[in-house]
């Protein structure tokens, strides 16, 4: 699990069927300063995120049982972050 913060979306009109209806959102991870990575994840919103929020997110197998759907899914956002303390 990871933090990161959603900086955009996708529109993908054609994609596997399994997807229908799933939120898709671009997540750049946070690094120890609270500042973004260079990298970039595509993750299925499972929670209602929207851009500009910082969220967690789980990868691989993980991402797959947090939705509960046997799908092509790498990357989930299982919840939204009020606050952080290092």
């Amino acid at each position: 699990m990871y933090i990161g913060k959603v900086i955009g979306n996708v529109v993908a009109t054609k994609k596997d069927s399994r997807l229908v209806g799933s939120k898709l959102l671009i997540v750049c991870p946070l690094v120890r300063d609270s500042k973004e990575k260079d990298t970039m994840v595509v993750a299925v919103d499972a929670v209602g995120a929207g851009i500009g929020e910082v969220v967690l997110v789980v990868k691989g197998s993980t991402a797959r049982a947090a939705l509960g759907i046997d799908a092509p899914i790498d990357a989930a956002i299982v919840g939204i972050v009020d606050t952080m303390e290092v």
